[in-house]
């Protein structure tokens, strides 16, 4: 079981890169220091994946790369 945070402050946004796959969306919010959360843009109340700022480059540059 993870650590629950309070995410009430986020400010979400869709990613750049999910516009045109007919609304698979992911949603990050960039404005929580310390933290990136990401979710799924039709499902806003649902699971939240929290990343550390450490964590997100090496995220990205995986799924950029094809390795997720």
């Amino acid at each position: 079981m993870g650590v629950k945070r309070d995410l009430t402050g986020a400010h979400w946004r869709k990613s750049s890169y999910s516009g045109g796959n007919n609304g698979d969306c992911i949603e990050v919010a960039d404005n929580l220091p310390g933290l990136i959360p990401v979710r799924d843009s039709k499902r806003p109340s649902g699971p939240v994946v929290v990343f550390g700022v450490e964590g997100w480059g090496p995220f990205v540059a995986a799924v950029r790369g094809g390795r997720l």
